[in-house]
């Protein structure tokens, strides 16, 4: 006798897409979440445009929110299901199995797992942590829907323009007019404090053959910071400069990498990062892109060409950046040490060094980015 198939609550399913939005950068709050289920339960569970209406109504306060919640939407639920709250994507329903990922289920036998929300999360834990290179084709799709769990914010500077706020020095003009207005009765004391605009960020991507497990997944997360701000400049390195930050402004990723891809010529080919470095700076970094610009750059140090150029360009583009990030993907890895001549040519001239093998890594990037 086949045994009965084990589903989880409704509610509990609901809850757990609510919780992976607040995850994507989504401001979901529980008044939010319980007016979300009371909006599900009117609309009713078999009706999939309507239980996607009912979160874009209630769990939703910006376009941005809306596109994160769309995408999120055909993430987490089966497309294939008349009950979207039933069935998680990427978690597979089997007679005297009830819900497993796919890789648990696949051995499982006629275990059930009484916690599916719990198993399929602990399986995306675990996949953030994995070396990126080492991913099967299967697990690289889930890990770039996974990129829109990154809450990436740009770094701003102070400007010379002062704006209102609640703090900060009076603002004895606004003080006075409001008195004014007032026939000359007091009035609030108006404050003001220097504004603040996002500072410019510069990313250079190493696309040599060295680099060739990591470029996909440093690409997508190009194109995360790329749709931060407009302020994002993108180039790849290799044995030429190439810049790719039209492409990366489509907001698909899957179409942006494929641009990206048709304008880079030298994709796994050898590595001269000194001269293509001189060669941004020269075109672009010295006549203003890099200067007070935050720049990253993403490459393992392998340098075909002469070192000590590569030390050098990284210390002229040091004048000129506010920071300079290096990004290699060994550097969290069990044994590393930055022995490599070009690593060891340029570490005196960067303000951080950081590891950008996992998506765990590029959240610790993200946060180093912001507070530049």
């Amino acid at each position: 006798m086949t045994a009965p198939v084990l589903l989880r609550e409704p509610d509990e399913v609901l809850v757990g897409f609510t919780v992976a939005l607040r995850a994507a950068g989504v401001g979901v709050t529980q008044d939010r979440t319980r007016s979300y289920l009371d909006a599900v339960r009117i609309v009713g569970l078999a009706d999939r445009a309507a239980t996607r209406m009912a979160g874009r109504s209630t769990l939703c306060a910006s376009r941005e929110d809306l596109e994160r919640h769309d995408r999120l939407f055909d993430e987490w639920f089966s497309r294939d299901t008349a009950e979207p709250t039933l069935r998680p994507r990427g978690v597979q329903q089997r007679p005297g199995v009830g819900l497993l990922p796919d890789d648990q289920a696949a051995g499982a036998g006629s275990e059930v797992d009484d916690d599916p929300l719990r198993a399929a999360a602990s399986a995306a834990e675990v996949l953030r942590h994995r070396d990126v290179a080492t991913l099967d084709p299967t697990e690289r799709a889930l890990l770039a829907r996974l990129f829109a769990s990154l809450r990436v914010r740009l770094p701003v500077r102070s400007t010379s323009r002062r704006s209102p706020h609640r703090r900060g020095a009076v603002d004895v003009s606004r003080t006075l007019r409001a008195s004014l207005r007032r026939m000359g009765e007091p009035a609030r004391i108006h404050h003001r404090r220097r504004a603040t605009r996002a500072r410019r960020v510069v990313l250079l991507v190493d696309v040599s053959g060295s680099m060739g497990g990591y470029a996909d997944a440093l690409l997508r997360l190009a194109h995360r910071i790329a749709q931060a701000g407009p302020g994002v400049e993108t180039f790849t390195l290799g044995t030429r400069l190439t810049r790719i930050t039209p492409p990366l402004r489509l907001r698909d990723a899957d179409r942006a990498i494929a641009a990206a891809g048709g304008v880079v010529p030298d994709w796994s080919g050898g590595t001269r990062l000194g001269e293509t470095l001189r060669a941004f700076l020269d075109r672009h970094g010295q006549r203003g892109l890099a200067r007070g610009a935050v720049v990253v750059i993403f490459s393992d140090g392998w340098e075909r060409g002469d070192p000590r150029l590569l030390g050098e360009q990284v210390e002229r583009l040091h004048r000129l950046a506010h920071r300079v990030v290096w990004v290699n993907p060994h550097r969290g890895k069990d044994g590393y040490a930055p022995l490599q001549q070009g690593i060891v040519a340029v570490l005196p001239h960067v303000d951080h060094f950081v590891a950008g093998h996992s998506l765990a890594t590029f959240a610790e990037l993200v946060e180093v980015l912001a507070d530049a």
